[in-house]
């Protein structure tokens, strides 16, 4: 065993050296790199507090093999930030490699931007009125009688500057245009902002109509 080792060292060593580069040769041959474009999880974000500012989405370059690349998708990539210790106000943070979640068969070798900056608010939670929105006329002869909307009112939360600014909800546009009876509708809110939740989706319309004038025979 020991001649084993000491007869024709440098030719074992030569030939170790060779299989050890040839072995990189073919891990590393047919590698590539793909970017994509991937959103940011914000987790343990602090309680009544809302993120009114941030990036929608940041670059992650991936190398890996190239077939393998092929059949990656975006949502098999997570970006995820921790933010438990965020203040009100505009911050900055830095997401590394090790904010990156993917396949263990792929490397990230670039992130753009690195650093970028949130705006982070209070919450708020307001009661506001809902008023449908009507368009349009009723047939020649009706006009309506009564508008009754069920709930009344809608609860929002979300950040402040944009909660304080409303007062009242609209509904959908709502056509009565030609009507001659009374009208059941459930109509959507219309309220896109999306950092704004409402307890509510839709609410029912009720229109009552009547005539303006006995007909005549």
């Amino acid at each position: 065993m020991k001649k084993f080792f000491t007869t024709n060292i440098w030719l074992k060593l030569a030939s170790l050296i060779m299989a050890v580069a040839l072995w990189f040769f073919v891990i590393l041959s047919g590698r590539s790199e793909v970017t994509m474009d991937v959103p940011v999880k914000f987790i343990n974000i602090p309680d009544k507090f809302e993120i009114v500012d941030y990036p929608k989405a940041i670059s992650i370059t991936i190398q890996g093999q190239e077939q393998l690349l092929k059949y990656l998708k975006p949502d098999e990539i997570n970006a995820v930030l921790d933010i438990s210790n965020a203040k009100t106000g505009r911050s900055f943070f830095t997401i590394s490699k090790g904010n990156i979640k993917l396949p263990k068969s792929f490397l990230v070798t670039g992130i753009n931007p690195e650093t970028f900056s949130l705006t982070i608010e209070g919450q708020l939670k307001k009661t506001v009125s809902v008023k449908p929105h009507i368009t349009g006329a009723p047939e020649k002869g009706y006009k309506i009688a009564a508008i009754r909307v069920e709930p009344v009112t809608v609860i929002l939360e979300g950040p402040a500057s944009a909660v304080s600014k409303i007062d009242v909800v609209r509904t959908e546009p709502i056509d009565i245009n030609g009507i001659n009876s009374n009208l059941v509708y459930k109509a959507n809110l219309d309220l896109s902002d999306p950092l704004i939740k409402k307890n509510i989706n839709k609410v029912d319309i009720r229109l009552s109509l009547e005539k303006t004038s006995k007909e005549t025979r």
